[in-house]
């Protein structure tokens, strides 16, 4: 095909496609093109660039679906304005009216109208429609009055029984143990006091402290088991001198383990010797026991140890040499502090061997039987001077 027969199809192409455009503005649009060669003219082809909408005849049926939509009851649907007044809405453009269907027949018995649900209360619709599925599922999971945490803790505290300490007699275990003891009548000390015994004996100072004047003799005895130590008391004429005073001996006590420490270190048992001056002021000595060999004193106490709780024995034409119940070496640690029994009474003068007595397994294992633990925990020393023999 030469130039000219090229530039006079596309010429005529161009002007023919335009004027169809023109022609039909309103109607569906079709573009078509007509080739036509100079000299050898043929009929027209039509070539279809945009389908036309096909006929009502030829449409293709609609596809069967697979899972069947579920009908959506608008009834039920939730309310973002209840309890408020919705915005109003834009004025509506006129529409044609459209034909009013036929009212359908109301069924026989109408259902009972579903309970309320609750719903969730949004302040505007347009917040709603901003939030994600995800988020109103989590906001409807949340809503609602929210429970309270269960604390067990308080629950049991709030079951406690309140504990009647007035009838409570002191005891080292149970209701009248040691941690107890200020909570019973008369007995307040021994949780408010400073100058509170045992202690457990650290960094004394060593000073040059005066002899302790013994002036013990044989002495007839009563031994008795109380209920919570074994005692022993002595007759009249057994004195110490100290601090230029007179002090009797009252009686001997007995405690296991020894409830004076020395350097954090306890001892099997411990002897205390209970002194009492002219102005009723108590200094006591603390006599540190530990496992050895069999001592004379302690066993003679033992051979006339009373059968039952309250009972005491005194026998008769049996003597004691209390000398022999101190050790050979008197040094001593020596401090002021209280009673290591109710009323825990304070401003007692207390005076510790460092040298302890031996005591066989055997004689320990006896009052063990007895009483396996009767002493009172070591209590703080409030930074209280104490002295040692150097």
């Amino acid at each position: 095909m030469s130039g000219v027969s090229r530039f006079s199809a596309a010429a005529l192409f161009s002007l023919t496609a335009a004027t169809a455009l023109a022609a039909d503005e309103g109607r569906p649009r079709i573009m078509h093109a007509e080739m036509v060669t100079a000299g050898d003219a043929k009929p027209g082809r039509v070539l279809k660039v945009a389908d036309s909408p096909a006929p009502a005849a030829e449409a293709p049926a609609p596809k069967p679906r697979m899972f069947e939509m579920p009908v959506i009851d608008k009834s039920k649907a939730e309310d973002p304005y209840k309890n408020s007044q919705p915005p109003a809405p834009p004025p509506a453009k006129p529409v044609a009216a459209a034909p009013v269907p036929a009212p359908k027949p109301a069924p026989a018995a109408a259902a009972p109208a579903p309970a309320a649900r609750p719903v969730l209360k949004m302040p505007e619709l347009s917040a709603a429609q901003e939030l994600t599925r995800q988020q109103r599922e989590m906001m409807l999971a949340t809503s609602g009055p929210r429970k309270v945490a269960a604390n067990p803790k308080a629950e049991v505290e709030a079951k406690a029984v309140v504990v009647d300490y007035s009838k409570v007699q002191w005891a080292y275990s149970g209701l009248g143990a040691p941690e107890n003891w200020p909570k019973l009548p008369g007995n307040a000390l021994c949780g408010t006091g400073k100058r509170q015994s045992p202690i457990d004996i650290r960094g004394g100072i060593r000073v040059d402290l005066e002899q302790i004047g013994f002036d013990y003799r044989p002495t007839q005895f009563r031994i008795t088991d109380t209920g919570r130590t074994v005692q022993v008391d002595v007759a009249e004429g057994n004195n110490i001198s100290v601090l230029g005073r007179q002090w009797q001996l009252v009686h001997i006590q007995f405690h296991r383990p020894a409830e004076t420490r020395v350097n954090g270190k306890i001892y099997e048992m411990s002897a205390h010797l209970v002194h009492r001056d002219y102005a009723n002021n108590l200094a006591i000595i603390a006599v540190l026991m530990e496992r050895g060999m069999e001592h004379p004193v302690i066993q003679k106490l033992w051979n006339h140890m009373p059968l039952d709780t309250g009972l005491s024995v005194e026998p008769p034409n049996v003597v004691i040499d209390l000398t022999k119940l101190l050790p050979e070496h008197r040094e001593y640690y020596t401090y002021m502090g209280s009673q290591t029994t109710p009323p825990c009474t304070e401003n007692v003068l207390w005076m510790v061997f460092k040298e302890p007595i031996m005591v066989s397994p055997e004689q320990i294992g006896i009052f063990a039987r007895l009483y396996p633990h009767n002493a009172r925990p070591v209590q703080p020393t409030h930074d209280r001077l104490i002295k040692e023999s150097r």
